[in-house]
């Protein structure tokens, strides 16, 4: 197991380097200058100052070509050095871990949230195949993976507001326990609960035909039991594997849902760099969010030969 880990290490080094450095040819080929926007938001004739600019571009090297840029932002990384925000001047790393709890904890908040409903539903719609409950819950899923972030969180915002008139607006961060968190928590959940409600459905299907079940309901075991005991575990296996892509789903909709609901995480940091061009943060950002996904899929990878054994004798044979 180690050496397979250290495996997909191996692999997944120059897959972010790549990815990190597609990202920084966006950035320095991008229409935006973050020296320049720097000094148009400045007060005064300062902003209309090009010896100024290209001095202060001088010090914070963006003068120089771009595969030399790249290179010392590399070396620099390697030293533990993420750099300093162009915009603010301060220290990348300090603004990522001040805003990663607060995505890291709504995320891990909405994982949780998505097993607990997603994987009954799913089991519901499946032992009740083409009947009303079924159609219920799949046209549900459906439509809440229609429904995009930036879509559903200002809707469900209104909607309370409507329904509850002396209800305060849910904006802010208080910590998970706040019930300000409850409506994006919701939102985020919405695509990650439809997909693993059609996995879980498609997956529990697929087990009512295997013998053994039919040969439990033959002997009379309760219908929950077979579910619980028989069913579950084998439909657990191909609903793991699918934690790398709900991973990226929510990484992806953290961005809308903290800019709407005011959340100082990782996704509202990261449209702000975007709009000031700033390269450290973005890029650091870009590593953070390659290394969750990467972290998902080694999990998957880990927790499927538990799940299911024949995947480790697999693994031996080769």
């Amino acid at each position: 197991m180690l050496r397979y880990v250290l495996t997909r290490f191996a692999i997944w080094i120059p897959s972010v380097l790549i990815v990190m450095l597609a990202v920084y040819a966006l950035a320095f080929y991008g229409a935006g200058d973050p020296i320049k926007l720097i000094f148009l938001r400045a007060p005064g004739d300062v902003a209309y100052n090009p010896q100024r600019i290209e001095a202060i571009r001088e010090s914070a090297g963006l003068n120089k070509p771009f595969i030399v840029q790249f290179g010392l932002y590399i070396w620099n990384l390697l030293h533990g050095q993420f750099g300093n925000s162009l915009s603010s001047g301060r220290s990348v790393w300090a603004m990522v871990s001040a805003a990663a709890p607060v995505s890291f904890q709504l995320a891990l908040c909405s994982i949780i949230l998505t097993t607990i409903v997603a994987i009954p539903l799913g089991m519901i719609a499946a032992l009740n195949q083409n009947t009303r409950i079924d159609y219920a819950i799949l046209g549900s899923a459906l439509f809440l993976w229609a429904i995009p972030a930036y879509v559903a969180g200002p809707l469900l915002m209104v909607g309370l507001i409507v329904l509850l008139p002396g209800a305060s607006v849910p904006y802010g961060w208080g910590g998970i326990f706040d019930v300000r968190i409850l409506l994006p928590l919701i939102v985020l959940s919405f695509q990650p609960v439809a997909l693993i409600v059609r996995q879980t459905r498609a997956a529990v299907i697929e087990v009512l035909s295997e013998d053994f079940v039919r040969t439990a309901r033959a002997k009379g075991v309760p219908e929950i039991i077979v579910a619980l005991r028989h069913i579950l575990r084998p439909v657990l296996t191909p609903v793991v594997t699918q934690l790398g892509l709900i991973m990226i789903t929510i990484v992806n909709g953290a961005i809308f849902v903290e800019l709407v609901f005011g959340l100082p995480g990782l996704g509202r940091l990261t449209v702000q760099a975007l709009i000031n061009s700033d390269y450290p943060v973005i890029l650091a950002i870009t590593l953070i969010g390659s290394f969750l996904v990467m972290f998902s899929n080694l999990l998957v990878d880990v927790l499927y030969p538990l799940l299911d054994p024949r995947a480790n004798d697999a693994r031996r044979s080769r």
